[in-house]
């Protein structure tokens, strides 16, 4: 791949580059949410390369659930993703550059003999770091046809700075990063050699990623900057490096906190993708006292000034909050597919979509709306709940028969004639609305919450309404009506 990179054209680009070992997690998911907006806000590209060089660990499902999260939040990338293992090749043609221009040396040490060295250094309390012990030696004293891995010759004196984006000017000196290993002895190359290779080709002018990648790129920059005194064109990258997302114990977040994985804030807390992309990015960025963002608003707003140095904690109620905004702006029909699919086969689109604005009022998730949608769809004989069958005690029952009398006359299904005929039925009872609405909730929907009782009654239609309630009616009662 041939290098675009930004200090030759101006473009900005960034680059998402996920280890398809698991689910997308909600930190990885918040990389990429910066990556995209940064590039969108200047008009750049955002890329996405898959290091899949983890053969043993690197799954075809992982894979797919990492673009498929990707796509639900809604982030688009400008070419199709790129696999780090489709490149072994190019990144090993890059130490063998840095081989034969002195950047790089052949090293024959043992695994007998580093682990040797290791335990030296332990007994020592020593810094565990290779002793570059093949660093100056001539490779004709190792054994013929001895196996090597190819180690890079960083400069051990003097130190390196980076103008670190998010963190600041950060200092490591040069003796601290030891020689590492490039390509192994089977010829394949490491982590650190691939993603300096790929960024560099792909022309990533901007590396946004967690903070705990710091210290790496004090081990990627002499790759760059040895590269770049052999061929010209490799130039340094601005690095930011954001800070981890924490729970709100402060411990660094993990399953305990809740589900980590996109997949799980949309499956088992019923969160919609603007809510998640709203929430990630106020996730340690911020404008103003700005909460509800939309993805226009972002685009426009976002830079890298905009991200804190501290840990941002991860707050599920006001993720929940948020959801329950999104829920309330989103389009009725769109909401009814979504719940649609979690009540399953008996679901019908067309009366969820007809319920919605009375479902969604108070849900802050859209398994809510599929639990307080579920009455809907009830089978003969209702299901109650404990606390619903406590309410049809025989005095309930009694006025329930007596409701449905009134109720059989009536041909103005509407919410005002239905509401008029329950207040004056409650009334001639001398009762407060309320006594009579729990017993009938309980008889129509099985449950002691729903949506406002009339509301109800509207949309089962009459047949249903009355069917539920002479089931839980007086039979004594039920005589009247015959």
């Amino acid at each position: 791949m041939a290098s675009d990179s930004g200090s030759k054209t101006g473009e900005v680009v960034t680059r998402f580059a996920p280890s398809p070992t698991g689910y997308l997690h909600i930190g990885g998911a918040r990389t990429a949410l910066f990556n995209w907006l940064f590039a969108r806000h200047h008009g750049g590209r955002a890329l996405l390369r898959i290091e899949d060089t983890d053969k043993k660990r690197s799954t075809q499902d992982a894979i797919d659930k990492i673009i498929e999260g990707l796509d639900w939040l809604g982030l688009d990338f400008d070419e199709p993703p790129i696999f780090q293992s489709d490149r072994a090749e190019r990144h090993a043609e890059v130490a063998h550059k840095l081989l034969e221009a002195g950047h790089a040396y052949k090293c024959f040490a043992t695994p007998e003999e580093l682990e040797e060295m290791r335990a030296e250094q332990r007994a020592n309390k020593q810094p565990m770091r290779y002793d570059r012990r093949w660093r100056d030696r001539d490779p004709a004293e190792a054994p013929d046809g001895a196996p090597f891995v190819i180690r890079l010759k960083v400069p051990t004196e003097g130190e390196n700075t980076i103008a670190d984006a998010v963190q600041g000017s950060v200092t490591v000196k040069n003796g601290e990063i030891d020689d590492y290993v490039l390509l192994r002895a089977d010829g394949t190359p490491t982590y650190m050699l691939a993603v300096v290779v790929d960024d560099h080709d792909m022309g990533v002018t901007h590396i946004i990623r967690g903070d705990d990648h710091l210290n790496n790129a004090f081990r990627q920059l002499p790759i760059i900057r040895a590269m770049n005194a052999i061929e010209g064109d490799w130039p340094d990258p601005i690095y930011a490096h954001v800070p981890l997302i924490h729970g709100n114990d402060g411990a660094k977040m993990s399953k305990r906190h809740g589900a980590v994985g996109v997949e799980g804030y949309r499956d088992e807390e019923g969160v919609l993708p603007e809510a998640l992309f709203n929430y990630l990015l106020r996730l340690g960025w911020g404008h103003g006292d700005r909460e509800e963002i939309t993805k226009e608003e972002a685009i426009d707003l976002f830079d890298l000034d905009g991200v804190g140095k501290g840990p941002a904690r991860f707050d599920i109620k006001k993720l929940q909050n948020l959801n329950g905004h999104y829920i309330r702006e989103a389009d009725d029909a769109r909401l009814a597919g979504i719940v649609a699919e979690k009540v399953g086969p008996r679901a019908d689109v067309a009366l969820l979509t007809e319920a919605m604005p009375v479902l969604k009022t108070r849900a802050k998730s859209t398994n809510e709306l599929a639990e307080s949608a579920a009455f809907l769809f009830a089978t003969h004989p209702l299901d109650l709940t404990d606390k619903a069958a406590g309410l049809l005690d025989d005095q309930a029952r009694e006025r329930l028969a007596g409701l449905s009398k009134l109720l059989h006359l009536q041909n103005d299904w509407t919410i005002e004639a239905l509401e008029a005929t329950t207040k004056s039925y409650a009334e001639d009872l001398e009762l407060g609305l309320g006594k009579l609405a729990q017993p009938m909730r309980a008889a129509l929907t099985g449950t002691t919450t729903s949506p406002g009782i009339f509301d109800v009654l509207v949309l089962l239609g009459k047949e249903e309404s009355l069917l539920r309630i002479d089931a839980q009616a007086s039979p004594a009662g039920n005589e009247l009506n015959d």
